[in-house]
């Protein structure tokens, strides 16, 4: 069976520049790409979503490889591991839920205020973290609420599962790696588990950034190996969630 490495991205950004690592987040993905080397880690593939977080996050892993002159596979884009747009759900949704829910409107509000004020302080330690708000949004985008034209969960869930058509035919323990998101890795450890639709999304809650979750893959069976570690990660400052 082949082992399918998941690797989320690193620390990102502010709400005003999310899809972009903090210096924070580049550190974490160093120190995974030089624990990996370490480790004498050897991959015979490397995918990454197209979006920024995802694809400086193994670029960071690769100079890790190369600082020590151990050779790392090219990097292959694959949108199909992008996460799910929260930026373009939140124009659709917040408005909606805003009209209906008076607490929601107001946690909005604040939510909004914060991004102001972070990004009229660029220089700030801010970065995005996960508030009230933004659980009812997903909420609302997860049980299809509302009307919505963009990609709806269902649509995301299968686009994700989808890329395991598109991994390559390995042997037996040889390790492919893949640079995405916290809800995809719900997605692929969901399926291995065979667990509700709502439990995915509590997966992808725990995930640390640059945390490495393991699936081994052989024909149509996948298997959890491993969930959400951090070995590389060992001051508790390094160890993030947004």
């Amino acid at each position: 069976m082949s082992r399918v490495y998941l690797i989320r991205h690193g620390q990102a950004g502010t709400r005003g520049d999310y899809d972009s690592l903090s210096p924070l987040g580049h550190r974490q993905a160093r120190l995974l790409g030089e624990y990996f080397a370490a480790e004498g880690m050897s991959f015979v593939a490397a995918f990454s979503g197209t979006l920024a977080r995802q694809r400086q996050t193994a670029e960071a892993v690769r100079t890790g490889y190369e600082a020590v002159g151990i050779p790392f596979p090219d990097i292959t884009p694959d949108c199909g591991w992008n996460e799910f747009d929260l930026a373009d759900v939140y124009r659709a949704f917040a408005p909606l839920l805003c009209a209906e829910d008076p607490q929601f409107r107001a946690e909005y509000e604040e939510m909004a205020r914060q991004a102001r004020a972070a990004a009229e302080r660029p220089e700030a330690d801010v970065h995005r973290r996960w508030l009230p708000c933004d659980v009812k949004i997903v909420e609302a985008w997860f049980e299809g609420r509302h009307a919505y034209e963009g990609e709806s969960w269902k649509q995301f869930r299968e686009r994700v599962a989808a890329c395991r058509a598109r991994l390559p035919d390995a042997r037996r323990d040889d390790a492919i790696a893949v640079f995405t998101s916290a809800t995809p890795i719900g997605v692929w450890a969901g399926m291995t588990l065979d667990i509700c639709d709502r439990r995915v999304m509590r997966l992808a809650g725990a995930l640390h950034n640059t945390s490495c979750t393991v699936i081994r893959v052989h024909q149509d069976q996948v298997r959890l190996h491993s969930f959400n570690t951090i070995p590389h990660l060992r001051e508790p400052e390094l160890r993030t969630y947004r």
